[in-house]
Order: structure tokens, then C-alpha cells, then sequence
């Protein structure tokens, strides 16, 4: 996760440079919280995600997993310190027995619903150089898949990734892109693929996607021995699902990094 906060300050970094703001210019503002399990103690050493809202819909883990704008990590006591930039964040949170690999919430993980008692979606304005606290939010509890209230058919990609010989490819994961150049970071993400490389992955709605398929969850430069794979043979091929349809086979290929120039490193 330490990886996806360097990429993302990163990419901010690089869209001052282009339009000519200075970094001292960054309009940044401070959220704090606490985060404790519902009806229990507090959600010590756990993570909280941050959602940007102008960057896309909001966080439904029953629906869709879509990759947060930043992640922090709370103390003993649950309590956290976000620095953002200036906006409106939907907010979660969640915890999952250690060894457990960073994506999609699995069976037994804790987890924040995205929504309050009433259904509507927490949402926090952080201002430049002011201070907004959530205040202690206890409502963390135990994810079950198949837990969606929400009802309606989701939306979805399915396929197959498989290395340069057709072989499926095991624990990889596929990230959904907004624009072809699959630069900075991803919308949605799949769960890691099993034995026969099958991947579902989960969207908002309808839309054009493009897709790329890795191993390593928060992104970066890839390291050698690293699965990258996409859909498309010369170039990323756009992918087109309709809202409240699943489409099949598109099947992804790739192979093992093995690094770049002379000494590839």
C-alpha cells in the first residue's frame, strides 16, 4: 500500500510540473478519525481508504472494488491522519488477518460499510490547510461476500489470463483503466485469479475499459519476475460493457518481466 501513496503524490507532482503550479501552491488539507469495530474495540492497527469523489462513484466492496486515491494506516488505538489534497472523500476502512495479501476484501476481513444507518454515503470536505474530523465512527464489522442489499445485476468482465504459451496464469490480478495510455492509477481492480486464471472483474457501470494484468497490487515500476499482461496484442484495446451486463472472454496475455536494457534491472 506504501507503494500506491508514493505513485499517487508522484502523479500529483508531475500534473503541477505540466500545467505550472508550484508545489508550495498545493492546496492540501488535514482529515483524522478513529475507526472502531461495531459493538467491540477499536480498529487497532488497520487501514483507512480514501476515496476522491470528482474521481469516480462510490465505494461499494458487495458491488465492486475500486482502488483508492490514498490509504493510511491506523494506530492501536484506530485513530488515523490523512494528508489530501483539497475536495470531497467517501471514506472506508478495514483489517484483515496478517499474511493476507492487499485487494478486494475476503471472508473474515473487518471492513466499514460505505453507507450510514440511513444509506447514504459518508462524505468528508477536506479544505486547504484546515483540519476535518470524522469523530469515532463504530461501525466497523466482519465482511460476508454475498452480502449486497442493493439488488440488480452487476456489471462485470470476465476472461482468462494466460502466459505467452496459453497457460493460465494463478494469483494475478486485472485493473480497469479510463483512458488507454493505463497511466497512473486504475478505477477498479479483480480478485487474484485462481488455478484456471479466470478473473471476474466488478464494475460501477457501463463504459469503455481498458485492462492490464499484474501481480502486485500497488502498482509502480514493475520488478523483474513480475507477471504484466494486458488485453489487446500490439497496442490496449478498448472494452465495452453495458451497465447491468457481465461480459465474457476477454481473455488477457502476458508474461514475466524480465527488466529492461543491458543488465535488464
Amino acid at each position: 500500500m506504501r507503494r500506491t501513496m508514493v505513485v499517487f503524490h508522484l502523479l500529483v507532482v508531475l500534473f503541477l510540473i505540466a500545467t505550472g503550479v508550484q508545489a508550495g501552491e498545493l492546496r492540501t488539507g488535514t482529515l483524522t478519525g478513529q475507526m472502531k469495530i461495531k459493538g467491540g474495540g477499536p480498529l487497532g492497527n488497520g487501514q483507512v481508504f480514501l476515496f476522491r469523489k470528482s474521481s469516480g462513484p462510490p465505494p461499494s466492496p458487495d458491488r465492486y472494488w475500486r482502488v483508492p486515491d490514498e490509504v493510511v494506516s491506523t494506530d492501536v488505538e484506530g485513530r488515523f491522519t490523512a494528508q489530501l489534497l483539497e475536495g470531497t472523500y467517501y471514506l472506508g476502512a478495514s483489517k484483515r488477518p496478517a499474511g493476507k495479501e492487499a485487494g478486494p476484501l475476503q471472508d473474515g476481513d473487518y471492513y466499514l460499510p460505505s453507507e450510514d444507518r440511513k444509506g447514504m454515503m459518508w462524505e468528508y470536505a477536506v479544505k486547504n490547510g484546515e483540519t476535518t474530523s470524522t469523530g469515532t465512527i463504530a461501525a466497523v464489522v466482519p465482511y460476508r461476500k454475498g452480502s449486497d442489499k442493493t439488488g440488480g445485476p452487476l456489471t462485470a468482465i470476465e476472461g482468462v489470463v494466460t502466459n505467452a504459451e496459453g497457460k493460465p496464469v494463478e494469483r494475478v490480478m486485472v485493473f480497469a483503466f479510463v483512458s488507454p495510455g493505463m497511466i497512473g492509477k486504475p478505477l477498479y481492480v479483480s480478485e487474484r485469479t485462481g488455478k484456471d486464471g479466470k478473473y471476474v472483474l466488478r464494475v460501477h457501470s457501463g463504459g469503455t475499459y481498458y485492462l492490464k494484468a499484474r501481480d502486485l497490487y500497488g502498482g509502480g515500476a514493475p520488478k523483474v519476475g513480475e507477471f504484466m499482461g494486458g488485453y489487446g496484442k500490439t497496442e490496449a484495446t478498448p472494452v465495452v460493457v453495458k451497465t447491468g451486463e457481465t461480459l465474457k472472454g476477454i481473455d488477457l496475455r502476458g508474461g514475466r518481466f524480465e527488466g529492461r536494457g543491458p543488465g535488464r534491472e
